[in-house]
C-alpha cells in the first residue's frame, strides 16, 4: 500500500543511511521500524493488564447449560433488565 508521511528531514536522512547500510529501500526501513514499534507497544499493553481472576471451584452451578447462550445470559444478569445493568 502506498501512503504519504510527513517526517523530519533528519529522520529521513537517518532512514536513508540505514537503508544504504542494509541494501534495502527507505520504505522497507520505515516498515521494519513501524512493525518493531507496534510489536513492542502490543507487548507492553498485554503486560500491563491485571491478572484475570481464577475460580477454584471446577464445577458448574446446577442447571447451567453452556450451549444455551440465552439461558447463560439470563443467569449472568440474574434476570435484571438491560437498563439496570448499565
Amino acid at each position: 500500500m502506498r501512503t504519504t508521511l510527513t517526517i523530519s528531514d533528519a529522520l529521513y536522512v537517518q532512514a536513508k543511511l540505514q537503508a544504504a547500510r542494509e541494501g534495502a529501500s527507505v520504505g522497507a526501513v520505515f516498515e521494519a521500524a513501524l512493525q518493531a514499534y507496534l510489536n513492542r507497544a502490543s507487548q507492553l499493553a498485554w503486560s500491563e493488564l491485571p491478572p484475570l481472576p481464577v475460580h477454584g471451584g471446577g464445577v458448574l452451578r446446577p442447571g447451567v447449560d453452556l450451549d444455551d447462550m440465552s439461558a447463560l445470559r439470563s443467569l449472568l444478569d440474574e434476570g435484571l433488565p438491560l437498563e439496570q445493568l448499565r
